[in-house]
């Protein structure tokens, strides 16, 4: 309204200006008639003329000066109106319902209906909801219409009315929506074909080489070697791919992007197809692929791929990690490592962790959350090694469970043992300075540790675990050491022990906790057995480890035994071969320990493939699996947010229900059949 007024004001002065010059000459004439009367008369008749004029425009012809302005306003509008009609861009409008009320030429030949006006935004684009109608701020929606995708722009407009006219046909400030449509085919189009030409940078490692070649005739041991090179090969060659062997057991490939998909969906056939390979020799060839891709750079791929191929070989092996960015998927990993029968690494490893001691004076040892006897039992042996190379250790624990409560109390009030050789996670926080490192033991994951702000604060970290990697790693760790083939902590412990000094004296208590851990972790070396298990166990035995006393230790209550036979006894079998039961958590101080023994049990019944036991504490609900060699539950557990072992994982659930988490784990199963990766 205000720009309105402000036109007619100057229109109106506009007009007025003659007569405002009539005046001026007026007064120019009276100062000529002062100077020179006879000048005086000579411009009067000239004056007397112009203010004729002036006023004669003023009253008479001013109506059509107006009108040939609105005539000309009219004109413009008729363009402005055909511009919009015909503008290339697809433009309407439409009320705050989504009822289109005008659309332009370009808008009506995309929707091709000849009622189009009467349609509704919400029908023509179900992307399109009330929420980006009633908007305040211009909205952005992405549609595909009839085998094109566009994209919406939708904008409020505020249509100003005259309050005082009661005829008006538009209110004061009414809302309408401008709506642009603006077609992405061709740019998304171009977008798809440059990801797709972009380059995969991948790398092929054989989990088992030397192994497999081994336990084939000498003189056939070139024929398998190159089987599985034409394997590779053709496997990539397939996708237009370059594949370059770099060591005799390692491959490094390139693909464009295009075909990740395909290999994805399949699952990485090649997986399977080495192992079918088959010339004689007694153990299958397996293989770990890493691939990276969306990178900034070849290089950064390169890298991705470098990372996936580690976490591929920290799972366990035979399977292909893809590292996205920021994500990563994990395919195959449903066959069982293979023990490794060198100790080299595990020499090479405890040299290293006691250069890294000897440059510090204190050390603090930690596991996870809810210890169980196989992380007390590990970081015990770390304190003894930390005590052999005369370094002040502490042992971090905040919550101290049933299973580890009978085996902490041998060195509770002991003299041969400090005070404060248990601190909580404030407690070892303030002792925390530049001279101060951590070793974390049985868990590589930092939110599950027992004192996860101890990560941030320690600069030297060390891990030291049996558990395969998952996408969450404890990323500043100068010396990680992570073997799944391992039966337990302690029994990685035991072997760094044997290497790492010569002159370590383990006392009984020392060697009852980490034979303790072993047996608890192998089931009483029924799972995950090796023969470096067994060698740590008679190392263990050899330092005074007591297997009686041990047994009497993790003996179990009467209302633990109940319990345990409560979720045996209401487990329900899925699909023939999966049992999921529920712990009641009433009366037991440690319940998912119970819950975790439950699971164990349940795999001795027969056709039973993996169990799993759901336990309600402190307003979660935990969940231990159990498998013997044909489902891996780790796999099975991240899908529900946790990990763990291929044979022995966990996860924990919050907001839900035990039956919601039993559909759930249900929905896993499920999916994880689809896909193949139960057999």
């Amino acid at each position: 309204m205000k720009e309105t007024v402000k036109v007619r004001g100057q229109l109106r002065q506009y007009l007025s200006w003659p007569l405002l010059l009539s005046l001026f000459l007026i007064f120019g004439n009276i100062g000529v008639t002062a100077v020179s009367k006879a000048g005086g008369l000579v411009l009067f008749p000239f004056t007397l003329c112009y203010m004729a004029i002036a006023a004669w425009i003023y009253l008479y012809r001013r109506r059509y000066i107006l009108r040939g302005l609105v005539e000309f306003s009219a004109e413009y509008a008729w363009i402005q109106k055909q511009l919009l009609s015909e503008m290339a861009v697809p433009y309407g409008l439409a009320d705050e319902e989504g009822r289109l009320l005008w659309i332009n030429d370009a808008f009506q030949e995309i929707l091709t209906e000849k009622k189009s006006l009467r349609k509704n935004l919400l029908t023509i684009f179900p992307e399109v909801t009330k929420a980006d109608l009633s908007a305040e701020e211009a909205a952005q929606i992405h549609t595909t219409y009839q085998s094109r995708k566009f994209r919406i722009d939708i904008r409020p407009v505020y249509v100003a009315g005259d309050e005082d006219d009661e005829n008006a046909i538009v209110a004061d400030n009414q809302k309408m929506l401008a709506v642009y449509l603006f077609d992405e085919t061709e740019i998304l189009r171009y977008r798809q074909e440059i990801t797709d030409e972009k380059m995969v940078a991948g790398l092929i490692y054989l989990d088992n080489y030397e192994e497999a070649l081994e336990s084939v005739e000498e003189v056939r041991r070139s024929l398998l070697t190159a089987l599985i090179d034409r394997k590779i090969n053709k496997y990539i060659g397939a996708m237009d791919g370059v594949v370059k062997k770099i060591e005799k057991d390692k491959y490094f490939f390139m693909i464009k992007q295009k075909h990740m998909e395909q290999i994805q969906e399949e699952r990485f056939g090649i997986l399977e197809d080495v192992k079918a390979v088959n010339i004689g020799n007694e153990m299958a060839v397996t293989l770990s692929i890493g691939i990276g891709m969306d990178g900034e750079s070849y290089s950064q791929n390169y890298e991705y791929a470098r990372i996936a191929i580690d976490m591929a070989l920290g799972r366990g092996g035979d399977q292909a990690v893809v590292k996205d960015g920021g994500r990563i998927q994990y395919y195959g990993g449903k066959s069982q490592q293979l023990e490794k029968a060198t100790r080299v690494k595990a020499r090479v490893k405890a040299h290293a962790l006691r250069e890294l001691m000897e440059t510090k004076d204190r050390l603090l040892i930690m596991g996870h959350k809810l210890g169980d006897i196989d992380s007390f039992g590990s970081a015990i042996g770390i304190y003894r090694i930390a005590t052999s190379l005369n370094k002040k250790s502490h042992i971090v624990i905040n919550e101290v469970t049933t299973s580890v409560q009978p085996m902490m109390d041998r060195f509770l009030n002991n003299p041969e043992y400090p005070e404060d050789l248990f601190l909580n996670g404030a407690q070892a926080a303030e002792l925390v300075d530049n001279n101060t490192m951590l070793v974390v033991v049985d868990v590589n994951r930092p939110s599950i540790t027992d004192a996860p702000e101890l990560l941030h604060m320690v600069k030297t970290i060390v891990v030291l675990d049996h558990h395969r990697q998952s996408s969450e790693v404890i990323t500043n760790a100068v010396l990680s050491y992570v073997e799944p083939y391992a039966s337990s902590a302690c029994e990685m412990v035991a072997e760094v022990l044997q290497y790492i000094a010569d002159d370590i004296k383990i006392k009984s208590a020392e060697a009852d906790a980490m034979y303790a851990g072993i047996v608890i972790d192998t089931l009483n070396f029924t799972n995950q057995t090796g023969v470096r298990t067994f060698e740590a166990a008679a190392y263990l035995r050899r330092n005074g480890a007591d297997v009686t006393r041990v047994r009497k230790l993790f003996r179990d209550d009467m209302a633990e035994y109940k319990a345990r036979a409560s979720a045996i006894t209401s487990a329900e079998v899925y699909r023939d071969a999966f049992s999921i039961g529920v712990c009641p958590a009433e009366g037991l101080q440690s319940p998912t320990i119970v819950g975790a023994q439950a699971a164990n049990e349940l795999l001795d019944i027969k056709g039973i493939k993996a169990s799993v036991v759901l336990t309600k504490y402190h307003e979660k609900i935990y969940l231990s699996a159990r498998s013997i060699d044909e489902v891996n539950v780790q796999v099975m557990m991240e899908q529900l947010g946790g990990g763990g072992h291929r044979t022995v994982a966990g996860a924990q659930l919050e907001g839900v229900t035990i039956e919601e988490a039993r559909g759930r784990i249900k929905e896993v199963i499920d999916n994880m059949l689809l896909k193949g990766d139960i057999s």
